[in-house]
């Protein structure tokens, strides 16, 4: 249960404290240019240890790719890339590897496998979602072939809601904030978690364009359900919104409705999806991240044998996983367009009539 998509699917592997974290990512189309600098861009604007708002661990980061690319371009096969863990401090972790931290999943994890792993939580760090990073950076690569851009950035910070939207603004702040006008507010309330040796809730937006009607596949692997499972999966989140989302059931089917003349939607309250699939408008999700549960502050727990015991967590943490997190769902975002594109491709006779035509053979 480690790999993701169907035309294009992503396998990842390694836990926080291990060597490493890598990944494959198999269906790729062979022809792809790899941009190295771009990859490498866009690790860096997940990475912690640049700024007091995110954690202290500090990675190079460096993404090593083993196989699928020759002379810069993708060869078609199966591509592996590698990511060094350097920084790892797993003697952080001694005073608690015989408890469960709450918030966390070292509990379930005991309960399915049987095996504590207290470094950092093990597979569930998320210090796994490089991989998906590296991978995403992959994905729009591909994506950039057909104008399709997919961009991130922070709508809230606990209760200090951007009122305006600008994803250009977001990628030169340090907690990639949409709203100058809210940013200072938002970097305060970080700031006050932190201090106070708490955390912070957060809500990501994500936005995609350029995309083509059409993507997705009913019923059971439909675009926004597909969007829904994937954000879900990742480490903190809690809630997906999708266009009006949470406020759509509020209100009456005349106002929610995308009504249409000759130049096509009117609005765009569904989000860019319908029936599962691309409208051809924007898709525009809301990701919702629960407090880091990682604070500095006592806290009751159960110890492996069932004892009530005190938790005292040390270590380097993210005051709010939403900030890192949000470049994190666009990496995932861009994975699932891409899978949805290749799908896509196969979806009609006429396509694969232009592909596999038969050629006139001159003897």
């Amino acid at each position: 249960m480690n790999t993701f998509g169907q035309a294009l699917r992503v396998t990842t592997f390694g836990e926080s404290h291990g060597c490493g974290i890598g990944g494959v990512i198999d269906g790729l189309p062979a022809g792809i240019s790899i941009d190295t600098d771009f990859i490498d861009k866009e690790m860096q604007r997940r990475a912690g240890g640049q700024n007091l708002y995110s954690t202290q661990r500090k990675e190079a980061d460096k993404v090593e790719i083993l196989s699928g690319v020759f002379e810069g371009k993708t060869t078609g096969t199966p591509l592996g890339f590698f990511i060094q863990n350097s920084a790892n401090k797993s003697k952080d972790y001694d005073s608690i590897k015989n408890l469960f931290r709450p918030g966390h999943a070292d509990f379930t994890y005991f309960q399915k496998y049987g095996i504590r792993d207290y470094r950092g939580g093990g597979r569930s760090s998320a210090r796994e979602t490089a991989a998906r990073v590296a991978a995403g950076a992959i994905a729009k690569l591909f994506l950039g072939h057909f104008n399709i851009k997919v961009q991130s950035g922070i709508l809230n910070i606990g209760e200090i809601e951007a009122q305006n939207i600008d994803f250009n603004y977001a990628k030169n702040s340090e907690i990639f904030a949409l709203d100058c006008n809210v940013e200072s507010l938002q970097k305060e309330m970080i700031m006050q978690a932190r201090n106070a040796h708490d955390s912070i809730g957060g809500v990501a937006l994500i936005q995609a364009s350029g995309i083509p009607a059409g993507l997705g596949e009913p019923l059971y692997y439909k675009l926004d359900s597909a969007i829904g499972a994937l954000m879900l999966g990742l480490n903190g989140v809690k809630a997906v919104e999708i266009g009006n989302g949470i406020e759509s059931a509020q209100l009456l089917g005349s106002k929610n409705n995308d009504q249409m003349n000759e130049q096509g939607f009117l609005s765009n309250n569904c989000g860019g999806i319908l029936g599962g699939i691309s409208t051809r408008d924007s898709i525009s999700i809301k990701v919702h991240f629960k407090p880091t549960p990682s604070i500095f502050l006592p806290q009751s727990t159960q110890d492996i044998q069932g004892n009530a015991v005190e938790c005292n967590i040390k270590g380097r943490h993210d005051p709010c996983i939403a900030v890192r997190g949000s470049i994190v769902c666009e990496s995932q975002l861009a994975l699932i367009l891409a899978d949805m594109l290749l799908l896509n491709a196969t979806s009609k006779l006429e396509s694969l009539q232009r592909i596999y035509a038969p050629k006139s053979c001159n003897t």
